[in-house]
C-alpha cells in the first residue's frame, strides 16, 4: 500500500480510523530546525473534529507526541515519528457495513484490491488517515520558514455547493478572517450563507460539497523539474491525494481554454533586478518550475460520500440491498479539509527546496 510521499523530504502515515493510533514517520528533515509539539499541535487543531457545528461531532483531543529526532527542541536529522491516539472509537456504529458497501466510498474498491478491510470508519481510506499529513506538513513549514521568511500559504473555502466568496476578497485572502468564521472562508458575508446551507443538508441527512482555493506567495524561481516531477504536476498528486477529492486546477485552468494565446499568454517585464510577469495565468509555475509569482490553484471536494439517507447499494455477499449508514460524519468536508491542503502544499514546496538546493549547490533562497 502506497503511503510515502516525498523525494528527500519523506513521510510515511499509518494508522486506521478506528485502531488505537494515528501517525507519520517524517525522514529527510534538516537537522538544528527549531520544533515542539506545540507547533504541530496547533495545525493538528485546526483539523480535529468536533471543533464546530458544522463538522462531525467526533470528540478526539488529537493530542501529538513526538517520540524520535527532536532533542530540546530542535530537529536531529533523524527520522521524526508523531504518533496521536484514537480516543472516541465507536465501531459499533460500522456494523452494517461489514455486510453492504457504502455507496461512493472505499468499501468495495477496498475489498476488490485487497480481499480484506478495517471496517470501522473505513481504516485508511478515512479523512482520520490526514492527521500525520497534517503533522508532517507543520515540520515542513518551519524547514521551508527557516530558509525562506517570506514564504506564506493560504487556503480557503472559495464555494460550498452554489455558494461562492466574493472573487475581489479572494484575490488577497486575510488568514484572520478565514480563521474567524467555522467554515473558513474569506468572505464573511458569503461565510453566513455557506453555514446555513451546511446545517441544512445535515439536517436532512444529506451532505454538500464545494471548492478550496490556495495561495502560495514567497517560493522562489527555479522550483520544479522538467517532465515528470514537474511542481503543478506534484501540487495535483498532492491534492488528488486526499480524501474527497474530484479536481485540481492551476492558474487559470479550466477557463482559460476560453481565451486565446495572446490573451493568455504572461508578459515578463523587469521590476528592478527581478523577472516579473504583468499577470498571472500560468498560476506561479512555468514549464512545471515556479517563476516566482504567486502560486494559486483550486482543489475541488465532493460531497461527503456518508450519509444518513437510505440508499441502494449491494452487499459483499454479491445481493442488491439498502443502507442507511450511522455514525459521526462531516455533512461538509471542506472546513477541516483546509488545514490539510495548506499542510500538502509545505511538503512539496520543501521536498522541491531540498531538491533543488541539492542539485544545484546553492542557497535559492
Amino acid at each position: 500500500m502506497a503511503s510515502t510521499f516525498g523525494t528527500l523530504f519523506r513521510i510515511s502515515t499509518f494508522g486506521e480510523s478506528h485502531g488505537p493510533a494515528i501517525g507519520v514517520i517524517v525522514d529527510g528533515c534538516p537537522p538544528r530546525i527549531p520544533l515542539t509539539v506545540e507547533d504541530l499541535q496547533a495545525e493538528l487543531d485546526r483539523r480535529k473534529p468536533g471543533q464546530s457545528k458544522i463538522v462531525t461531532p467526533r470528540k478526539e483531543p488529537d493530542s501529538a507526541s513526538i517520540l524520535s529526532g527532536v532533542v530540546d527542541g530542535q530537529t536531529l536529522g533523524t527520522p521524526i515519528a508523531v504518533v496521536v491516539q484514537n480516543t472516541d472509537q465507536r465501531p459499533s456504529a460500522y456494523k452494517e457495513m461489514e455486510a453492504a458497501y457504502r455507496p461512493s466510498h472505499a468499501d468495495y474498491t477496498y475489498d476488490a484490491k485487497y480481499g480484506v478491510r478495517a471496517i470501522s470508519g473505513g481504516g485508511r481510506a478515512s479523512a482520520r488517515e490526514t492527521i500525520g499529513r497534517v503533522a508532517a506538513g507543520a515540520i515542513a513549514k518551519k524547514v521551508i520558514r527557516a530558509a525562506i521568511p517570506a514564504y506564506q500559504c493560504v487556503a480557503f473555502v472559495k464555494s460550498v455547493q452554489h455558494i461562492s466568496a466574493a472573487e475581489t476578497i479572494c484575490q488577497n485572502p486575510d488568514p484572520d478572517v478565514i480563521e474567524s468564521n467555522i467554515v473558513r472562508t474569506c468572505d464573511p458575508a458569503a461565510a453566513e450563507k455557506m453555514i446555513q446551507l451546511i446545517e441544512k443538508v445535515r439536517s436532512e441527512g444529506d451532505s454538500v460539497g464545494g471548492v478550496i482555493e490556495c495561495v502560495v506567495r514567497g517560493v522562489p524561481p527555479g522550483l520544479g523539474e522538467p517532465v515528470f516531477d514537474k511542481l503543478e504536476a506534484d501540487l495535483a498528486k498532492a491534492m488528488l491525494s486526499l480524501p474527497a477529492t474530484k479536481g485540481f486546477e492551476l492558474g487559470s485552468g479550466f477557463s482559460g481554454t476560453l481565451l486565446t494565446g495572446r490573451e493568455h499568454n504572461d508578459e515578463f517585464y523587469m521590476d528592478g533586478d527581478k523577472v516579473r510577469t504583468r499577470t498571472n495565468r500560468s498560476g506561479g509555475i512555468q514549464g512545471g518550475i515556479s517563476n516566482g509569482e504567486t502560486i494559486i490553484f483550486r482543489v475541488a471536494f465532493k460531497p461527503t460520500a456518508t450519509i444518513l439517507q437510505e440508499q441502494k447499494t449491494v452487499s459483499a455477499a454479491g445481493t442488491d440491498t439498502t443502507l442507511a449508514a450511522r455514525g459521526r460524519h462531516d455533512p461538509c468536508v471542506l472546513p477541516r479539509a483546509v488545514p490539510i491542503v495548506e499542510a500538502m502544499v509545505h511538503l512539496v514546496i520543501v521536498d522541491h527546496f531540498l531538491r533543488q538546493r541539492a542539485q544545484i549547490m546553492d542557497n535559492v533562497a
